[in-house]
This record gives C-alpha cells, structure tokens and sequence, in this order.
C-alpha cells in the first residue's frame, strides 16, 4: 500500500507564515448507519459520568502534547470516540459478524480500556473523526518502531491488528462551541443541558478505512508525519507530533469483513 504524504506549503496568514499542510488523497463521508437514541443516551451518559461527572477520569493532554482539555473539549472526544466504537460494533452485527458490546467501564486517573474492539481474535483500534475529517492521526510518543502502543505493552504487549477511521456527523465539537460548553469544566442544568443540547439532532456514521499493524510500521519507517505547531489546512494546529495516513490511502471495510471472518 502506497501512503500519500500531506502537501505542506507556508502561507501568509494576517501577515505570518503559516507552516501548512494539506490533504492530497481523500474520500467524502458516506453514512452507512444512524444511531438509535438507547445508544446514544447510553454513550452520553458514559462520557458525561467520565468528564463533567467525575465518577471517571480521562488524561487531559495528548501524548507530547502541551495543551491541557477543560471537561468540556474531553467530553464530546469521549462522546465522539466512544460513539464510533458502538458504530462500528454495530455494523459488525448487522452483517453476520460477532463481537463484544464497546466497554463503558468508568475508569480512574491512568488506567483505560485497552482495546478498543475484539473479532474473531482480531484486536481493532478504532479512531474516529469529523464528517469532514480525512486522516488516522497517532501521537508519534505512543508507538515503537513495530507499531506497538507503548503505554499498553507491559499490559498486553500493545499489538493491534487492524487500525479502523470512522467518522460521525453531526460536528459535536461545533455544537459544544456554539453552547459556550467547550472551554468549561462545569455545565449548569448536568447531563439534562447535555442531552437537549446533543440529542435532538440525528446522528450518523461512515467508516473511512483501514489499515494493519505492518502498514503502520510502514508509516513509522517512512517517518510520515505532521511536526507538532504545524497547521493542518489553514487553521487547526497540531499540539502533538503525529503519523498519519489519508483517507485515501486506507484499504476499503468490505475487503476488511472478509478478512475478520476468518
């Protein structure tokens, strides 16, 4: 599999230059699910208990990362990550293939779920994105050169098999943004405020692609990767270093079932 490398460019920007990189190789969103409203209550509560709660806790930097998430930012990533595990559990089910229901065990400061999703043997690290997101981005500081999570290893060794991007529309972080939740730690009204806010909207979801471990170790050996304070399009900073791979380049989930019912 060929990786396509981000097209950088420097561009003036209110009179700065902007160390920039664009996307070369994507895929537009092609929803293939909608959420029920049991999952999505379900998930909500899961991120709200994990975030504003307090009844779990989430690390609030990314690895090599120097920006500190206030609950609200760490709210809807967990409400976004934990949503296209269900997804993706549940497109699983719907075409003959069996596997766990995604974890929503509450967990304390340093301790987390280490795999994401189990088929058929097969460990499934599953990230996800925008509608309008286009790549499977890693902290360059979580991975060894053989594609081994680090923090994990002395845990289960840190190995995956398959790395799956989803995507889920509609923008959370927007909605968030625009209800002056994102920046706070605190959201008055509790998971109520949350649910008027989240759920009345109709939630959807796309699996972008996959790769596997070996094509990762691909990656790493090439060194793609996007420098930390480098923008992503004109405007999104990176706080962390990170490989990535583009839509574009990701083997499509049909070939993907095929090989995880054997």
């Amino acid at each position: 599999m060929t990786f396509n490398r981000l097209r950088n460019q420097i561009v003036n920007i209110d009179g700065q230059n902007r160390d920039c990189n664009f996307w070369s190789s994507v895929k537009n969103f092609n929803s293939i699910l909608k959420f029920d409203k049991n999952t999505l209550k379900k998930v909500l509560q899961f991120s709200y208990d994990m975030t504003f709660g307090n009844v779990g806790i989430h690390r609030d930097h990314r690895s090599g990362g120097t920006h500190r998430r206030k609950n609200g930012e760490l709210f809807i990533n967990t409400f976004q990550g934990k949503l296209a595990e269900f997804g993706l559990y549940q497109y699983f089910k719907n075409n003959g293939l069996n596997t766990q229901e995604p974890d929503l065990s509450k967990w304390g400061r340093g301790k987390w779920d280490t795999i994401d999703l189990i088929v058929n043997g097969k460990k499934l690290n599953v990230k996800s994105t925008k509608s309008k997101g286009n790549l499977l981005l890693l902290e360059t500081k979580d991975w060894d050169d053989n594609g081994r999570y680090i923090p994990n290893i002395s845990v289960d060794g840190g190995e995956y098999d398959y790395f799956i991007l989803t995507r889920v529309d509609p923008d959370g972080e927007s909605i968030i943004k625009k209800n002056r939740l994102y920046y706070s730690n605190t959201v008055n009204g509790g998971i109520d405020t949350l649910m008027n806010y989240l759920l009345n909207n109709e939630w959807k979801f796309d699996i972008v692609g996959y790769v596997t471990t070996d094509d990762l170790v691909k990656v790493i050996n090439e060194n793609i990767i996007i420098k930390q304070g480098s923008y992503l399009n004109r405007y999104t900073k990176m706080d962390a270093e990170n490989y990535y791979i583009q839509s574009g380049d990701m083997g499509d989930v049909s070939l993907l079932m095929s090989q995880l019912k054997f």
